[in-house]
């Protein structure tokens, strides 16, 4: 990649999505693309597919989660080299599978899928302790699938404090 190359890559991140399949996939099928908020816009790209992976016995749907978030630390990290930007904010395939690990064991239900999205793009968002160390801290692909993790980590905890307290309270 010439350096020419490299300043087209930043400000243009979308221009192989469709013609590159490791693109395709960092880039959230496209969805990382949107000119304002991708990361939400990679979220929301995650929705159908979480929608076809809900009915999978709980060992499958964890079985692709983690296939994804290992695909995810060599898709990212080549298409952040690529772009010649470590987080390029385009690369959303770390949205999708931190989507995946928020909604295990989920409820049921539209309710829970938009609670999910909510507090997954909270936490990915204001990133508290460790989150933001980690952001700044870990680099290359794996960097930016873990701090993505960390945050659905926080978002799947409260969501199923959520549900719990629903449960308890018989709302839902």
């Amino acid at each position: 990649m010439t350096p020419r190359d490299s300043i087209m890559s930043v400000d243009r991140p979308c221009a192989r999505v469709f013609r590159d399949p490791v693109h395709f996939l960092a880039l959230g099928f496209g969805s990382g693309c949107a000119p304002k908020a991708p990361g939400t816009f990679g979220t929301l790209a995650a929705i159908p597919l979480y929608l076809l992976m809900q009915p999978l016995p709980p060992w499958a749907y964890l079985l692709l989660t983690v296939a994804g978030f290992a695909l995810g630390i060599w898709v990212c990290d080549r298409a952040a080299r690529d772009l010649g930007v470590h987080d390029h904010p385009a690369i959303v395939w770390d949205e999708v599978i931190g989507y995946f690990v928020t909604m295990i064991a989920a409820p049921p239900g539209w309710l829970w899928i938009i609670v999910g999205f909510a507090l997954f793009r909270l936490f990915d968002i204001l990133k508290p302790w460790p989150i933001r160390r980690a952001d700044q801290r870990i680099g290359g692909g794996f960097g930016i699938m873990f701090d993505d993790l960390l945050a659905a980590g926080y978002a799947w905890l409260a969501l199923q404090c959520l549900a719990y307290g629903a449960a308890l309270l018989d709302i839902s």
